[in-house]
């Protein structure tokens, strides 16, 4: 169905049909100056003429000039085809990534040219004043019209160019964290259609929201799965100046935990060590009330990532603690763990322990008569570190104490 002509327009419908007679042997020749005129005043359109870009620009000019000419006194003009070209032009200015300035530009050219010819025809022709405004005045509510036609093109082409944009957007950041990991050429491949420029290196936060949260708006270069049943973000090159910033920002209000800074293709490892990250902040091992970051908490990590193991240990190389009451070993092995991490210092502990230095002597008497040589022996120390750290850190006493009986 052809659409109705608007009351702006109707001036021109009701101009006599018969001024259009003189004016049609001159159609080409207004379109040609237009043309001219524009690709001298429009950088954007100074194409060859023989291009296919420069006989498309000729072509929706000459459609252009014979619609208006074709409307004198018709009153059951149609405009349709008209904004439509004008539509498909905003739509193609939208898929290069271009402005529509050029455009809109080229559309006021056009109508600076038109008022030159129509005020020469009017001398030509004896037009009256009166049918000369009418003209002109059609003119102007032509020239908006088509504006707006291209538009419409340019916002509807730019809503499925968006949609296009995040549906390989989500697909790259799939793959960024799919494991075994896909190729450099792979990635590429997806970041050009999603505008994502490629990093030297990207890390993945692990964030658990609250309950009605709604997502800030990220920045271009961040991807993110916020509806997914484990949320997380993936930001490039988070080393960078003002990242840390950028971070805080993008998790205000969340759990967090940064995994590792990795190359591009490993998305998948710094993903898995954000992921037990959040797991031990939701169990209370490593602080709710701050951004953690993974490579602040390696051993915690690591003894996390090998518990079974760990638990069996502890019954084994820290037998003498843990066949003690409860009320007793705790302590010993609190004082121990402190006391090898303050390196052996007594008074250094005791600050930390918030026990007179002497406590702590005695308890460390106590341990060396339990542990003997091995409490100073160099291999030995490190393994003492580990499972001391896992058993006071990361478990509680009782829950180590039981493990080992539950799994035998």
């Amino acid at each position: 169905m052809g659409e109705p002509p608007t009351a702006a327009c109707r001036p021109l419908t009701e101009i006599s049909a018969e001024l259009a007679e003189p004016l049609r042997p001159h159609l080409e020749a207004a379109a040609e100056e237009m043309v001219r005129e524009i690709k001298a005043l429009v950088p954007e359109y100074a194409r060859p003429t023989e291009s296919a870009y420069g006989q498309r620009m000729q072509w929706a000019v000459t459609e252009s000039v014979r619609q208006f000419v074709e409307a004198f006194g018709n009153k059951d003009i149609s405009w349709t085809t008209v904004t439509d070209i004008f539509v498909g032009i905003g739509a193609y200015e939208a898929r290069k990534g271009r402005s529509l300035d050029g455009l809109q530009s080229a559309i006021r050219v056009s109508g600076q040219v038109a008022c030159r010819r129509f005020i020469k025809e009017a001398q030509r022709l004896n037009w009256s004043l009166q049918t000369l405004g009418e003209i002109t005045e059609s003119l102007f509510v032509f020239l908006e019209k088509i504006a707006g036609a291209a538009a419409r093109g340019y916002a509807e082409a730019q809503e499925v160019l968006a949609t296009e944009r995040e549906r390989f957007r989500w697909r790259l950041r799939d793959l960024l964290v799919v494991d075994p990991p896909a190729s450099r050429e792979a990635i590429s491949e997806l970041a050009r259609p999603a505008r994502w420029d490629l990093p030297r290196t990207l890390a993945v936060i692990a964030v658990r929201p609250p309950e009605g949260y709604t997502p800030p708006v990220l920045p271009p270069a961040v991807l993110a799965d916020w509806h997914g049943p484990s949320p997380y973000l993936i930001v490039p090159d988070p080393d960078g100046p003002g990242q840390d910033r950028l971070i805080a920002s993008l998790v205000r209000g969340c759990q967090a935990a940064v995994g590792p800074t990795v190359p591009m293709t490993r998305g998948a490892l710094s993903l898995r060590w954000a992921s037990q990250a959040l797991r031990l902040i939701e169990r209370g091992v490593l602080p709710a009330k701050e951004i953690v970051r993974c490579l602040d908490h390696v051993p915690t990590l690591v003894t996390a990532m090998s518990q079974e193991l760990i638990d069996v240990a502890l019954r084994t190389r820290l037998a003498p603690l843990m066949d003690l009451p409860v009320h007793r070993r705790e302590p010993l092995a609190r004082t121990l763990l402190t006391y090898m991490e303050c390196h052996d210092n007594a008074v250094a502990a005791a600050e930390r322990l918030l026990v007179h230095e002497q406590t702590v002597r005695y308890r460390i008497r106590r341990l060396e008569e339990m542990f003997g040589d091995d409490l100073y022996e160099p291999d030995r120390r490190v393994e003492l570190l580990l499972l001391l750290h896992t058993w006071i850190r990361i478990r509680s006493p009782e829950e180590a104490a039981a493990a080992p009986a539950e799994s035998a």
